[in-house]
């Protein structure tokens, strides 16, 4: 088949995030052939006015001394001036005796001009001339307009190379200096300043904001950053100003990885690709042997050798499989551009088509379907003299500098109630068990049920804290006080998620490490197909191979990191949550947040990449089928036949509406 990297045009390469020179060299490109187009439209008038054909078809006589031979002359410019970048890559095709596009194309045209020149010096017949030019003229023109389109179907990674600002305020010894990105080292500190763009990835060390990651994440509400929170070249700050550590060189970003992840996507070959390069190997034999044999038919049947080289070369034409060649590589890079703006990250191609095949996907962990946060749920007072409120603002005396979920939760609940916070003196931690301060002169302790096993304390009353809740108690001047229980809510996407899946028939599990108990509340809360519970992390792998064994087509959800084997084993591996760790080896695909949405995103969308590739692949095909038999003149005798410039109309129509076809790839996601 075609192979790309044979083709006169570098877009063929569809390496939509081109470096700077390739991108500068692509437009160059589209600008040449444009420029080749126009001249030759010029020098198509009087070509056509000249052509004796043209004249007789608008009952005129102008043929003058010589006048072949001025038309000789213009047409062998339009030859080698149009054509040369048809020929250019007939002879390359030739050299690597790998026939396809351009061997085709410079095949017709050498054929048409040869056999016109006999005739002006000699031969017997009619000259090919203004069909060549005209010829010509619209390879010309569909080459420019499928170069456009294919540009256009990898701008949205040129808008993510963009998206990295070229210069940082870098602050060295109290003062700020404008520096170029990619000079900037690990550790350098840099200051980012109202509305503008991250220039690296880091921490930030002073101030605080809210980022806008949506190009990065595609999640849309800004995310407020503080002090040692993370965050990502690229995104927009807000309003705030605040200072960065960075932890990574401009090479090494999380935008640069996922800029490499996607043309390393775009570039490995997926079984899709592969049956439509199969076909467009077959597609060019089977326009040679045709176009051979519809010659030799038709000259040994009486036919003009005029007649007989129209047919071969309008067939060579129409067989040209450019569109078959463009089918699947413009929805590989539409979809991977769209994924990685989506916040999913395609490393795998064939994993990502074969999404449309999962019939069970594994959920580990709760943190996924659950928001990861505590929320205060329960505040039991134990003292006659203590109130719940009372419990909650002591505990928020103790919490307020901690940065535990626990804290925040009992934090959060303070403020939905209002109360002023108390200040706490002798903080102290109590390693692994909770913490303890002196507010308001009273000696406070908020600590966990280990802490009240090893001091022999018993809970009086009745002590119902549910399995899906963890507790804290308080110990006021030696006594127990009260105890407050906080859960961890379920993220309110999770429901419509699972929801989704069930109306694609696809069953939803969670596999998870927690306690029986918390599992089957969450898996019975988001009504899902069944859950896994107290798995070591060892055990997930044979838990996933069970699934499989039955038949099951089971994609896996899980953190990079420590669920790797588990990942691996299944038939398509999703890291989730680890947008930071892109290097999540075994996943075939990474999503940057933990929303359970994102998943059901990307098997739609899977989904709707594989049907765009099967619809563009019938297409391609069929407009052939249909084609090549009036190319070959099947139907001459009812006074139907197509000219070979009609053919080249056809076949630029053809090569566009694939790539229109793959530029209406859109994701369907509700959190966009």
């Amino acid at each position: 088949m075609i192979d790309h990297s044979q083709m006169k045009h570098p877009n063929m390469h569809h390496n939509p995030s081109m470096g700077a020179a390739d991108h500068d060299h692509h437009k160059m490109m589209i600008a040449d052939f444009k420029k080749r187009f126009y001249v030759v439209l010029a020098f198509t008038v009087p070509i056509m006015l000249l052509s004796s054909m043209i004249q007789q078809f608008m009952g005129l006589h102008w043929q003058f001394a010589g006048s072949q031979y001025i038309l000789f002359a213009l047409s062998t410019i339009v030859f080698f001036y149009g054509g040369w970048p048809f020929l250019k890559g007939f002879a390359d095709e030739v050299k690597t005796k790998n026939p396809g596009m351009m061997f085709l194309i410079g095949f017709a045209i050498t054929v048409a001009y040869i056999y016109s020149v006999a005739i002006v010096f000699g031969l017997q017949g009619m000259d090919f001339f203004w069909e060549l030019t005209t010829l010509i003229l619209i390879m010309l023109l569909g080459h420019w307009i499928e170069m456009k389109s294919v540009a256009g179907a990898s701008k949205e990674l040129e808008l993510l190379v963009q998206l990295m600002p070229s210069d940082a305020h870098m602050v060295m010894a109290g003062m700020v200096h404008d520096v170029k990105t990619d000079t900037l080292q690990v550790n350098d500190i840099i200051l980012v300043k109202p509305g503008e763009k991250v220039a690296a990835d880091g921490i930030i060390s002073e101030g605080e904001s809210y980022l806008n990651e949506s190009m990065l994440t595609g999640e849309s509400s800004p995310v407020k950053k503080i002090k040692g929170a993370k965050v990502i070249a690229g995104s927009i700050n807000g309003n705030g100003s605040f200072k960065v550590i960075v932890s990574h060189t401009s090479k090494d970003s999380y935008l640069s990885q996922v800029i490499k992840l996607v043309n390393d996507a775009q570039r490995s070959k997926s079984k899709t690709q592969l049956l439509a390069d199969k076909a467009a190997k077959w597609l060019t034999l089977i326009a040679i042997v045709t176009g051979v044999a519809t010659f030799l038919y038709w000259y040994l049947t009486g036919q003009t050798l005029a007649f007989a080289m129209e047919r071969m070369v309008t067939v060579i034409v129409i067989c040209c499989p450019h569109a078959l060649g463009l089918a699947v590589p413009l929805v590989v890079a539409k979809s991977t551009a769209l994924s990685a703006k989506h916040g999913l990250l395609i490393r795998n191609r064939t994993v990502f088509e074969n999404a449309r095949k999962i019939t069970t996907i594994v959920f580990d962990k709760t943190g996924t379907l659950t928001v990861g946060k505590f929320e205060v749920s329960k505040i039991v007072p134990l003292q006659k003299n203590v109130s719940e409120n009372e419990i909650i603002r002591l505990a928020s005396g103790l919490e307020q500098k901690s940065e535990h979920p626990i804290a925040t939760g009992i934090l959060q609940k303070t403020k939905d109630l209002s109360i002023t916070i108390p200040s706490a003196e002798n903080f102290n931690a109590i390693t692994g068990k909770g913490v303890e301060a002196t507010v308001e002169g009273k000696k406070i302790l908020l600590v966990s049920p280990g802490y009240l096993k090893e001091n022999n304390i018993t809970v009086p009353g009745d002590f119902s804290a549910n399995d899906t809740e963890t507790v804290v108690f308080m110990i006021i001047n030696n006594e127990l006080a009260g105890w407050v229980a906080l859960s961890d809510e379920i993220r309110p996407e999770s429901k419509e998620a699972i929801q989704t899946l069930k109306q694609n028939n696809i069953k939803s599990i969670l596999l998870t490490g927690d306690n029986y108990k918390v599992a089957k509340s969450v898996s019975g809360a988001l009504s899902m197909d069944s859950f896994i519970a107290e798995v070591l992390p060892h055990q997930k792998l044979e838990k996933i191979k069970d699934l499989q064994s039955k038949g099951e087509f089971v994609a896996m959800t899980g953190d990079g990191v420590n669920d790797a084997p588990a990942l691996a084993q299944a038939d398509v591996g999703i890291a989730v949550g680890s947008g930071s760790d892109i290097a999540a080896e075994t996943a075939g695909i990474v999503l940057v947040n933990s929303n359970p949405k994102d998943i059901v995103s990307l098997i739609l969308f899977g989904k709707a990449t594989y049907r765009k590739m099967i619809q563009n692949l019938i297409w391609a095909t069929g407009y052939n089928v249909v084609a090549l038999p009036l190319a070959a003149g099947v139907l001459y005798k009812q006074g139907i036949l197509l000219s070979p410039a009609a053919g080249a109309v056809l076949m630029t129509f053809s090569t566009v509406i694939v790539a229109i076809n793959a530029s209406m790839l859109k994701v369907k996601s509700s959190s966009n």
